[in-house]
């Protein structure tokens, strides 16, 4: 990739060390910094001297590209802002945000200071997603009646409690479906569009958090497929995510983002696959698998120096933020209604 191009880690959590793995990984690609309110160095640089430690993204004295966010889900626009401003390029973790008007924001300010701004919606480059996204594009299946996806997740409450914003409206955004699920249903809004009638059931059975810990929704999409969405941290002991996709040519059931059904009339399987180790997270939030990770950085580095949109723009990532705000709203205007 020619000159090496540094990022910049803002945020402190466990995901960080995940970035460090892939960054490793990866010639040509280093970490410049890292910003965190407590200054303390993550295990994985203890005794790197070459990463500086700050409090302040303005306060970096090394020369450096982007920042890579890592910050709490509520918190991402400010930290796109304050790159953007500073005329650095912006990685940030899922979801885009939290908001209509904050995801708006980022996009806008990025788009002015003339810097990318992509997302870590990793799952896009797995290879039978991709090969899913070319077939649906390609109208192969005929038409779809329905897409059933499905995100039954476990998460104990020692996860809630390992941080105050876990399980929060204002800095969380909501429970399953916007943590847990969010890639889950980036890909599903990736492969079918952002649906145009939400209904959804909620409820918070099993944890001491704001939001909801499980629930379902029923989606209508503009050409008439009728989709359904569940999600969940109550599901023990976590299952892998399921996406069953029913069309006129067939069925293809797809488990952790691999094609494990493929009933599809006249066309070979086109699983590439193979023995692809994947991440789960449907027990864990721990990150052991980078392949996603080091994909989503190769390909940001390379829209900068190529001058062209990284794979997940912010414009393309604000649709599942978006689609999770139209079911949690279907919700609340229930609610509204019920009293």
């Amino acid at each position: 990739m020619g000159k090496e191009f540094k990022f910049v880690i803002v945020g402190s959590g466990n995901i960080v060390a995940t970035y460090i793995t892939a960054i490793r990984e990866i010639p040509c690609i280093a970490i410049a910094g890292i910003v965190s309110r407590s200054k303390k160095r993550p295990k994985a640089l203890v005794g790197d001297k070459s990463v500086e430690i700050t409090d302040s993204l303005e306060k970096i004295a090394r020369d450096f590209d982007a920042v890579i966010l890592t910050t709490p889900n509520g918190l991402h626009h400010e930290g796109a802002i304050q790159a953007a401003k500073l005329g650095k390029h912006v990685l940030t973790e899922k979801p885009l945000d939290i908001s209509i008007k904050a995801m708006d924001y980022m996009i806008n300010t990025c788009r002015q200071k003339n810097v990318k701004l992509g997302v870590s919606y990793q799952r896009r480059m797995s290879p039978d997603n991709i090969t899913m996204k070319k077939i649906l594009d390609e109208k192969k299946l005929g038409k779809v009646f329905a897409s059933d996806l499905s995100v039954k997740f476990y998460r104990g409450q020692d996860y809630y409690d390992s941080a105050p914003y876990r399980g929060t409206w204002n800095i969380d955004g909501g429970g399953p479906f916007m943590q847990q699920a969010s890639h889950n249903i980036d890909i599903y809004c990736w492969f079918f569009g952002k649906p145009v009638k939400a209904v959804s059931l909620l409820g918070t059975f099993a944890h001491n958090i704001e939001t909801e810990d499980h629930g379902a929704a029923l989606l209508k999409h503009s050409n008439g497929m009728i989709g359904t969405i569940i999600a969940s941290t109550v599901a023990k002991p976590g299952f892998p995510a399921r996406l069953e996709i029913h069309a006129e040519a067939g069925t293809i059931i797809m488990e952790n983002d691999i094609i494990t059904t493929w009933a599809v009339k006249r066309m070979e399987n086109p699983s590439t696959a193979g023995e692809a180790k994947i991440h789960n997270g449907a027990s864990s939030a721990s990150v052991t698998d980078t392949a996603g990770h080091e994909a989503i950085l190769t390909d940001f580095v390379k829209a900068v120096k190529e001058d062209r949109d990284p794979a997940v723009t912010g414009e393309s990532a604000r649709i599942a933020t978006e689609t999770i705000l139209r079911i949690y709203n279907s919700q609340l205007e229930r609610a509204t209604k019920d009293v």
